[in-house]
């Protein structure tokens, strides 16, 4: 891009402005020529969408894919992950080998999964073969914790379903899909505490895939210890390490906000665990990164 780079935001952010401004480039409209235009979701799939055929030129770029949920929303991201995995079967690759428990070597990263209404009688069986686990409920398309809950009964599941039918016409298709997932119910702790790993990922193509980390990667904690005890399942404080949920807590720190940067994070296992074995668990975690975007490339 020769010259100053020409700038189009549809989301009045002064992160975004700000951050624009600071690097000396040029606002301008989108009937103008711009070579980077931070567009809404809603935007970036009017614009790409099949009736508009809209294709960028090699000197624009854009903030999304336009079809990211593929990979953000909780349903797609197992459907996604779940053809990647039998893709790779078919073709015979050794990423897809298994051990003489039919379980994945190297793609084995997300817990066994069913969506529901769609999968109830799938997930029965899977509940049925040990039925003293726990398991987590999200729904598909929300975010900050909302709607999450743990069951370790198949009559909470029923209690569920009689809730959420708002009346006796819903059907199958209009009931709030959601995805069942088995609980971890041994998670890594520190200091007691649950906690997960919120990290940043550029993917600048897929054609070739190239992906970037971003370094300032961070931590969130509960407020609360972890315990696996079933009295303490509705306890969201023990269980969800999101902040909508946490701030609330009569533990929680608002200086720090209950988070850790993903560094100071490193230097805790180095010193507790060694550093091959730290090496070794951040080596895993970009595996997962790069075999998730290639389950949607």
């Amino acid at each position: 891009m020769a010259g100053k780079v020409k700038w189009v935001t549809d989301i009045e952010k002064s992160v975004l402005i700000n951050n624009f401004e600071k690097r000396g480039w040029v606002q301008v409209t989108e009937s103008e020529d711009w070579n980077f235009y931070w567009m809404s979701v809603q935007t970036i799939r009017n614009v790409f969408s099949v009736e508009t055929g809209y294709r960028l030129s090699d000197d624009q770029i854009v903030n999304h894919f336009p079809n990211h949920y593929e990979l953000t929303r909780k349903d797609l991201m197992v459907k996604n992950i779940k053809r990647y995995r039998k893709e790779l079967e078919k073709e015979g690759s050794p990423l897809a080998e298994k051990d003489e428990n039919g379980k994945y070597l190297y793609l084995d990263f997300v817990p066994v999964t069913f969506m529901l209404p769609a999968d109830y009688n799938l997930f029965v069986e899977e509940f049925r073969k040990s039925p003293s686990s726990t398991w987590i409920m999200k729904p598909c398309g929300k975010a900050q914790g909302k709607g999450i809950f743990l069951i370790n009964k198949l009559s909470q599941i029923k209690k569920w379903s009689r809730d959420s039918k708002t009346s006796s016409f819903v059907s199958q298709s209009t009931k709030e899909a959601y995805v069942i997932s088995l609980y971890i119910s041994n998670p890594l702790l520190i200091g007691g505490r649950k906690f997960d790993l919120r990290l940043y990922v550029l993917v600048s193509t897929y054609r070739p895939l190239r992906c970037y980390m971003y370094k300032l990667g961070f931590c969130r904690f509960c407020t609360v210890k972890y315990t696996p005890s079933t009295s303490e399942l509705d306890n969201m404080f023990v269980h969800l390490t999101n902040v909508a949920i946490q701030k609330h807590g009569e533990d929680y720190n608002h200086i720090h906000g209950g988070k850790w940067t993903v560094s100071n994070l490193r230097l805790y296992l180095e010193s507790t665990r060694g550093k091959e074995v730290t090496g070794k668990l951040f080596d895993e975690i970009h595996w997962v990164i790069v075999q998730s975007l290639k389950a949607v490339a």
